[in-house]
């Protein structure tokens, strides 16, 4: 019930974003750190490559993004965020911190801090999973 309230609220908040929840999350990555190849961005957010491509031309094409040679190697192109794109990935999370004080206005701050910081563990532990190869069972 959380999830799909949140995801509610959430989709709400990106879709204006080429791609929604999508769009929103290689912009996250973008703007957090070392620009990433295309293919380590699809890995990282957990896109099909071909998926990546239409997605980041969408991106590309409302100056959110831009594409470069990856100087380390030329047949791979980086992925860097626009200061329109930095803008607007700032609109959208005061949007979504809105939506989510929303859904936690019942919990004190003490206890919305502490379900955030769980939740994020949790987050961390749900993408590390993502990227590693199932093991046999």
């Amino acid at each position: 019930m959380v999830s799909s309230a949140f995801r509610r609220v959430a989709t709400s908040s990106v879709e204006d974003l080429p791609g929604g929840p999508r769009g929103y999350l290689v912009l996250v990555a973008v703007a957090s750190g070392e620009p990433p190849s295309q293919l380590a961005l699809a890995r990282q957010v957990n896109l099909d490559r071909t998926v990546m491509t239409y997605l980041l031309d969408d991106l590309e094409a409302r100056q959110l993004i831009t594409r470069r040679p990856d100087p380390r190697d030329r047949r791979a192109r980086q992925v860097l965020i626009t200061e329109e794109g930095r803008a607007h990935l700032e609109r959208t999370q005061q949007s979504l911190s809105i939506a989510e004080a929303r859904l936690l206005a019942d919990l004190d701050e003490h206890d919305a801090r502490q379900l955030r910081l769980l939740l994020t563990r949790v987050a961390q532990t749900a993408q590390r999973e993502a990227l590693t190869p199932e093991a046999d069972c």
